[in-house]
Protein backbone atom coordinates (compact mmCIF):
# COMPACT_ATOMS: atom_id res chain seq x y z
CA UNK A 1 0.00 0.00 0.00
CA UNK A 2 1.19 3.51 -0.78
CA UNK A 3 0.52 6.42 1.12
CA UNK A 4 0.20 9.83 -0.45
CA UNK A 5 0.98 13.21 1.48
CA UNK A 6 -1.27 16.17 -0.39
CA UNK A 7 -0.70 20.12 -0.13
CA UNK A 8 -2.13 19.83 3.57
CA UNK A 9 0.16 17.11 4.85
CA UNK A 10 -2.48 14.23 4.78
CA UNK A 11 -1.43 11.38 4.31
CA UNK A 12 -4.12 8.60 2.83
CA UNK A 13 -3.52 5.16 1.60
CA UNK A 14 -5.68 6.72 -1.85
CA UNK A 15 -3.65 8.29 -4.88
CA UNK A 16 -3.55 11.87 -4.99
CA UNK A 17 -6.36 11.94 -8.02
CA UNK A 18 -9.23 9.36 -6.22
CA UNK A 19 -12.61 10.73 -5.83
CA UNK A 20 -12.32 10.26 -2.21
CA UNK A 21 -9.23 13.10 -1.54
CA UNK A 22 -10.78 16.04 -3.78
CA UNK A 23 -10.94 19.31 -1.91
CA UNK A 24 -13.16 21.50 -1.75
CA UNK A 25 -14.10 23.53 -4.98
CA UNK A 26 -12.18 27.52 -5.05
CA UNK A 27 -14.55 29.77 -2.80
CA UNK A 28 -16.26 27.16 -1.03
CA UNK A 29 -17.62 28.25 2.50
CA UNK A 30 -15.55 26.38 5.50
CA UNK A 31 -17.58 27.63 8.21
CA UNK A 32 -17.36 29.78 10.78
CA UNK A 33 -14.06 31.43 11.66
CA UNK A 34 -12.25 30.59 15.19
CA UNK A 35 -14.04 32.65 17.76
CA UNK A 36 -17.17 33.50 15.14
CA UNK A 37 -20.54 32.29 17.10
CA UNK A 38 -21.69 29.24 15.65
CA UNK A 39 -25.79 28.76 14.66
CA UNK A 40 -27.89 27.19 17.01
CA UNK A 41 -27.79 23.12 15.82
CA UNK A 42 -29.55 20.11 17.41
CA UNK A 43 -27.70 16.58 17.55
CA UNK A 44 -28.70 13.62 19.63
CA UNK A 45 -27.14 12.79 22.65
CA UNK A 46 -25.31 9.26 23.47
CA UNK A 47 -28.98 8.06 24.34
CA UNK A 48 -30.45 9.86 21.24
CA UNK A 49 -32.04 12.46 23.34
CA UNK A 50 -32.05 16.23 21.37
CA UNK A 51 -29.49 18.31 22.33
CA UNK A 52 -29.49 21.86 21.30
CA UNK A 53 -26.14 23.19 21.78
CA UNK A 54 -26.57 27.41 23.23
CA UNK A 55 -29.41 26.17 25.22
CA UNK A 56 -27.88 23.08 26.67
CA UNK A 57 -24.11 25.35 27.09
CA UNK A 58 -26.29 27.86 29.23
CA UNK A 59 -23.99 30.54 28.59
CA UNK A 60 -21.08 28.99 29.78
CA UNK A 61 -17.81 28.55 26.82
CA UNK A 62 -17.43 25.44 24.79
CA UNK A 63 -15.05 24.06 22.62
CA UNK A 64 -15.64 22.03 19.17
CA UNK A 65 -13.58 19.58 17.51
CA UNK A 66 -13.82 18.35 13.88
CA UNK A 67 -12.06 15.47 12.48
CA UNK A 68 -10.91 15.93 8.60
CA UNK A 69 -12.53 12.84 7.28
CA UNK A 70 -10.31 9.88 6.43
CA UNK A 71 -9.98 7.61 3.38
CA UNK A 72 -11.05 4.27 4.13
Amino acid sequence: MTIERDETGFDAPAPLGHPGRVGLPEGASTGPEPGERLPDFELPDADGHPVAFHEHRAGRRAALVFYRSAVW
